[in-house]
């Protein structure tokens, strides 16, 4: 079997972004649209994945976390300069897939087919096209009297007869890797942009008598590329459709499909409802038979089946079965939430445990803290984990009841069965069964009011 690697293209500046970040990391839903491009080559069976980078290439770089390799084009002077900047990449073996990194839509199922039937066919170069009602800014693929491949023309370089044809060349291509490097070595600025074209290596291809074609597709939406915020919006609700309607398929509700966003990557169980409003980003997994929304948002986190989170925030924690979050909970990175366990409105979570059945109905801060089952806190509870230069971690056993306005400094352990009570602040360990006090005694100073005023 022939080794596949692909070039990805993402050096231009895209001035038509009005942006300091470099085009090709502006976000479809929770990823980069290069991130999207270089899931699909490996989805296509891509070993080794070469990015071309230029403009602001170490941002690009810093901030694209896959295993890839990086080439400069310091000057933008076409495609066909572009990919010539990966020369020693591309090798003299197997074949090459050359693709864009603003064209996030581009599905790794459609570029496998492609690679197959350049395979299949014994193509030297095969490139991805589609048809559009209006083609025009696209480049033109030109077909014989038999509907045998021609070449591929830019829209610019175009005669009037070659404009009216509506195939269009999405600039995805794949080559035979030996073949490629040779008429790389062949292409010329002989146009009207004085840029050097990789269509023009299909060219010396098919003046070499070597065999190249166009493989249709339907779906026109996966080669469309982002310029502009416009587009990028574009792209983001077509693939927020592709992602939400998968999820529906797999018996998943949706309040309203149009107000719900998804990562690729998330996964959610079947008869669970979601609310408008709701991002899930990342890895986020959702069970079955929940309820999530509306106006949530859970990044990278887990949550089991039958639990509620109503107008929250969740990130990079676990929350377990038949809890109830929300509303207005805050559940902030490493936390773990038990089984039956209510955190009510305005709970923040921070680096913490809570075990089953639990209760922080509302107004509390629990940080750097492992609290135990059957634990009860009072309204406006406050783990008080800082001291200024250190975070220290606090331990709630099991059956503990925190009285309402309790402040725990932190590094501090309630007991077993311990009580606190309402107003204290507990700065000694509460043994169990025990309970801590730690308040002024109330002192009434009769007649102060008249004396004052």
């Amino acid at each position: 079997m022939s080794k596949l690697k692909a070039v990805i293209l993402a050096a231009g500046a895209g001035t038509r972004m009005v942006s300091d970040t470099p085009k090709v990391l502006h976000k479809v839903l929770d990823r980069s649209m290069l991130a999207y491009v270089i899931e699909a080559a490996m989805e296509a069976g891509a070993e080794d994945i070469c990015v071309v980078v230029g403009h602001k290439a170490d941002v690009v770089m810093e901030n694209t976390n896959y295993k890839v390799t990086y080439v400069e084009q310091r000057e933008q002077l076409g495609t066909g300069h572009a990919v010539m900047q990966a020369e020693e990449f591309i090798g003299e073996e197997g074949n090459i897939l050359i693709l864009f990194g603003d064209t996030p839509l581009i599905k790794g199922t459609t570029l496998k087919t492609m690679v197959d039937y350049h395979k299949k066919s014994n193509n030297s170069a095969t490139v991805l096209s589609t048809k559009l009602e209006d083609p025009t800014g696209y480049g033109r693929i030109i077909r014989n009297e038999n509907n045998t491949f021609v070449k591929s023309v830019e829209h610019k370089d175009a005669t009037d007869k070659e404009r009216s044809v509506n195939e269009i060349n999405s600039g995805m291509y794949c080559f035979e890797a030996a073949t490629l490097k040779k008429a790389l070595k062949t292409i010329t600025p002989h146009n009207a942009q004085g840029e050097y074209y990789l269509p023009d290596a299909v060219l010396y291809i098919l003046e070499n008598q070597l065999k190249a074609d166009a493989l249709v597709i339907d779906d026109y939406e996966e080669i469309l590329g982002v310029n502009s915020r416009i587009q990028l919006a574009e792209a983001t609700k077509i693939m927020q459709k592709r992602i939400n309607e998968k999820h529906m398929n797999n018996g998943v509700t949706m309040i309203n499909p149009d107000q719900v966003y998804i990562g690729k990557d998330a996964l959610i169980g079947k008869d669970t409802v979601i609310y408008p409003n709701t991002f899930l980003e990342g890895t986020t997994e959702i069970g079955e038979h929940c309820a999530v929304g509306p106006n949530t948002r859970i990044y990278f986190s887990k949550v089991g089946t039958h639990t509620k989170i109503e107008q929250s925030t969740v990130l990079r924690s676990k929350i377990g079965d038949r809890t109830n979050v929300g509303p207005y909970a805050y559940i902030r990175p490493d936390s773990d939430i038990g089984d039956e366990v209510k955190i009510g409105d305005f709970v923040e979570i921070k680096n913490a445990s809570i075990g089953n059945n639990t209760k922080v109905s509302h107004l509390t801060y629990i940080g750097d803290a492992d609290v135990g089952e059957y634990v009860n806190f009072g309204c406006g509870t406050v783990v008080v984990n800082y001291d200024g230069v250190s975070k220290h971690r606090t331990t709630i056993k099991d059956h503990a009841f925190i009285g309402c306005n309790t402040n725990l400094i932190s590094p501090v352990k309630v007991e077993e069965k311990a009580y606190t009570a309402a107003g204290s602040t507990i700065t000694l360990d509460v043994p169990p069964y025990s309970l801590g006090i730690a308040r002024a005694r109330q002192v009434i100073i009769e007649n102060w009011v008249k004396r004052r005023r």
